[in-house]
């Protein structure tokens, strides 16, 4: 073959690792020329460098041209493109091709290759990319002076480390989608998230994930090979999660090269950086570690070549230019490539080889197998709708028709679906954004362009929401970040208690409890609640103030002896000296300090004590009156059981109380009942529901005891329940029924007087007193001290025996005579 040797202008290799500044020394020599073009291996980094060139130079003066995009002023001077889309028919100043290395790779190798043999600007050209391509430039390009630039920061190997004690700022770096996924869903769990980069991810998807990462959202990033081509990324750690990948056509091992140029990504400028293995990888041989540590790789002994000069007479000629060998040593064909693939394809359609009848529609029908599958399916599905392209220019002048472009556009509008369905769709549409910039093959190429590029926006928009949905948890990266900035948060708290720190909702507040929101895993969370912590400790001051100005209604006291404010436990009893009198000790909460703390204790403390003596004032009325002997010890007894006593334990002293102690009694609400001793006003629900928990409290059972519903007048008995608990709500146990001590006193004086003189059926007058049955009255009525008798008809009662006092039999005294004149008849005739 022949190489163009014909300009004598300078010609350059800078040549050396990641990291040494090559791509900024050939911006900075284009834009010292008049014109240039600079070539990039991929369309994302084209973007990069355009907007770079049009910051400095203008947009009038600059073009991006890749196979999906093309902003061409009319004046342009300096152009920003893809390798295959280098407007080299242009006469420029200056040529610049970025990775020249690639000349290697199987795929893209051969472009690569053109370019480095004929690609020439009128002043300068230079070609960027690793020093192992150095002894092939050298052999097929004269005159070109070499220029090694050395890495401005060192590249050190760190071994093996999992994927969760993987420092921040760390890349890993995968080689299938599913790899990378399941990766990035280990790292959401344990470290609040991780940004994602694929092939597969349309540039606007890229760089908001890359944006994501670089805003330090996020300190992790899991990306594919991809990552190598010179994405600029804060990277301080790269981990390799795989040695070996599949190219396409079969598994193989990472050469030096290309680990390199992902290790490379690790440390920036003068910062060092870091590479090792994590996952299930194993260690980098120590061989390989030496030479990727010093940049030393072998040199490339052969690079890729397709011949370009070839022939459309008919498509057995164009395939046989393409298969021609080349001739220069050093140069190998590459493997079958997707376009020849498509080309093979469709020969074998007679509806294609028909209208390819003629050197022209050869032509085109190439143009149309070069349309990129951006979906790398690996069916036919993409080779058949380049087919339908084809006959569609042959049969329609050389244009598609619109109806049918707009059928196929229109059917990928959709934003709807999971990351696989909206990463096809957008992959579809790339597809058409490409046919788009091909002008002639459309009536109206710049609305198509803007349609396809709006909807390929969409979905890139779509596809990033959806990865940062899957992979990144928000709130937990945005708090991160904030702590370790070390910035003050700005937290507030709605009136129903949520708690949000930046805007985002980490939990409730509940009395002074933080109760964090429920996260995926404990990293999570402890940054969650650092964050919350920190955040809410100003807010306690103001929250204290409002507890200590709460009406005593907001208080209560649970089963289990918790103090209540506004439902949420704050503080709890424990036993005191005696049933009246609990220790009071608040929780402990992480948000309150010892001064707060007190303050809360004091402000419960003064209720409490209200409270106890507002609901049980009869007790403490009778406590403070003046009463002597018996009378003072049944007072006594009283307190000590909270208001409820059985007679029979007290009989002894009610029958020496004097009757103006009794009456003294009366007034102050203490009935004196023949079965029991009590203060009615203590038989209310609010008063029977604090006597039990200050039973529950003094005497801490295993099993709390239930509370009977408010208004009760009788239920049944919990069996492992001590009868003394019910005697202290004021009930009487039945076997098994409790019965309220006030309607025990009018069963007992409805069942003394209906039993006077005879028995008496137990009817309803007594079951609706306690709300039972019959049968159970029986019961009732039995202990009471009453004889049942069943008849055939109803239950009997009546007095045993001992109720009925008997009377003394009198003798009937004879008649005395008295003498009518003795002194007694005198006195009695008198009176």
């Amino acid at each position: 073959m022949q190489v163009n040797t014909s300009h004598r202008a300078r010609i350059s290799a800078v040549l050396g690792p990641t990291n040494t500044g090559k791509t900024y020394l050939a911006l900075e020599r284009m834009m010292a020329h008049s014109s240039g073009i600079i070539g990039f291996p991929l369309r994302l980094l084209a973007r990069e460098n355009y907007d770079r060139v049009v910051s400095i130079k203008g947009p009038e003066q600059v073009a991006l041209i890749t196979g999906e995009e093309k902003i061409v002023p009319p004046h342009a001077r300096y152009f920003l493109c893809t390798v295959e889309s280098m407007p080299l028919e242009r006469e420029v100043e200056f040529i610049g091709i970025d990775e020249i290395q690639l000349c290697s790779d199987p795929d893209r190798g051969h472009i690569f290759t053109e370019r480095l043999l004929n690609a020439r600007g009128r002043s300068e050209t230079m070609f960027m990319g690793s020093l192992s391509i150095a002894p092939l430039i050298r052999h097929l390009v004269d005159e070109v002076e070499f220029e090694e630039r050395p890495r401005f920061s060192n590249l050190t190997y760190t071994g093996s480390k999992k994927i969760t004690r993987l420092p921040n700022r760390s890349a890993i770096v995968a080689f299938s989608a599913a790899e990378v996924y399941a990766i990035a869903e280990l790292i959401r769990r344990q470290k609040g998230g991780a940004a994602v980069v694929l092939g597969a991810l349309s540039p606007r998807t890229r760089n908001a994930q890359v944006e994501l990462y670089q805003a330090g959202e996020v300190d992790y990033i899991v990306a594919t090979d991809a990552i190598g081509m010179g994405l600029n990324m804060d990277v301080d750690h790269v981990a390799f999660a795989a040695l070996s990948k599949f190219d396409g056509h079969q598994m193989r091992s990472l050469r030096a090269a290309e680990m390199a140029q992902i290790a490379g990504r690790a440390g920036r400028y003068m910062r060092d950086g870091t590479f090792g293995v994590t996952a299930d990888c194993p260690p980098i041989d120590s061989e390989m570690v030496d030479r990727l540590e010093a940049h030393e790789f072998e040199n490339l002994e052969q690079i890729y070549w397709r011949n370009s000069r070839i022939r459309f007479t008919t498509v057995e000629t164009l395939q046989m230019d393409l298969r021609r060998s080349p001739q220069t040593q050093g140069l190998i064909r590459p493997r079958i490539c997707e376009d020849e693939v498509t080309l093979e394809f469709l020969a074998k359609n007679p509806d294609v080889i028909g209208h390819a009848s003629h050197p022209k529609a050869v032509k085109l029908l190439w143009e149309v197998c070069q349309v990129p599958d951006f979906a790398k399916t690996m069916s036919d599905s993409h080779p058949r709708l380049l087919g339908q392209i084809f006959i569609h220019l042959c049969t329609h002048k050389n244009t598609l028709p619109t109806d049918w472009v707009a059928g196929h556009v229109q059917r990928l509008e959709r934003i709807d679906g999971d990351i696989d369905t909206l990463t096809q769709r957008l992959s579809n549409i790339r597809t058409w954004t490409y046919i788009s910039q091909r002008s002639k093959w459309l009536n109206d190429p710049t609305h198509w362009q803007n349609v396809t590029r709006e909807i390929e926006d969409k979905l890139s928009d779509a596809l990033h929401e959806q990865l940062t949905k899957r992979f990144v948890d928000r709130r937990t990266s945005t708090l991160m970040k904030k702590l370790k900035d070390k910035e003050d948060l700005l937290a507030a708290v709605t009136k129903s208690g949520d708690v949000l720190v930046e805007g985002h909702f980490v939990g409730r507040l509940e009395g002074f409890h933080f109760a964090a929101d429920e996260t995926d895993n404990a990293h999570a969370k402890r940054a969650v609640n650092s964050a919350a912590l920190k955040a809410l400790r100003q807010e306690m001051e103001r929250r204290i103030s409002v507890f200590e100005e709460e009406k005593d209604t907001a208080f209560r006291i649970r089963d289990d002896g918790f103090i209540l404010w506004r439902d949420h436990p704050c503080a709890r009893l424990f036993k005191g000296h005696d049933l009246l009198s609990p220790r009071l000790e608040t929780l402990s909460f992480a948000l309150l300090d010892e001064p707060l703390r007190q303050r809360v204790k004091a402000r419960l403390h003064e209720w409490l004590a209200r409270y106890i003596l507002q609901t049980l004032k009869p007790l403490f009325e009778l406590d403070q009156t003046k009463l002597e002997g018996p009378s003072r010890g049944l007072a006594f007894q009283l307190r000590e059981n909270l208001g409820a006593l059985a007679r029979t334990k007290v009989d002894e002293l009610v029958r020496n109380i004097e009757p103006k102690e009794r009456k003294i009694l009366r007034t102050k609400g203490v009935v004196i009942g023949r079965h029991a001793i009590y203060c009615p006003k203590l038989l209310k629900a609010a008063a029977v529901r604090l006597r039990a928990d200050l039973w529950v409290i003094y005497y801490k059972p295993e099993i709390i005891p239930a509370m009977p519903a408010d208004g009760l007048m009788s239920f049944e008995a919990e069996t492992e329940t001590a009868d003394d608990f019910y005697t202290i709500l004021g009930y009487r146990n039945f076997k098994g029924r409790c019965v309220r001590i006030d309607m025990v006193e009018r069963l007992a004086e409805l069942a003394w007087e209906r039993t006077k003189k005879h028995s008496c059926p137990v009817d309803g007058d007594f079951t609706s007193l306690a709300g039972c049955s019959i049968e159970t009255m029986g019961i009732i009525l039995k202990q009471l001290g009453y004889h049942l008798e069943k008849t055939a008809d109803d239950l009997k009662v009546s007095r045993k025996k001992h109720h009925i006092k008997k009377k003394k039999a009198v003798k009937k005294k004879r008649p005395i005579k008295i003498d009518a004149d003795s002194p007694f008849a005198k006195l009695k005739n008198w009176k």
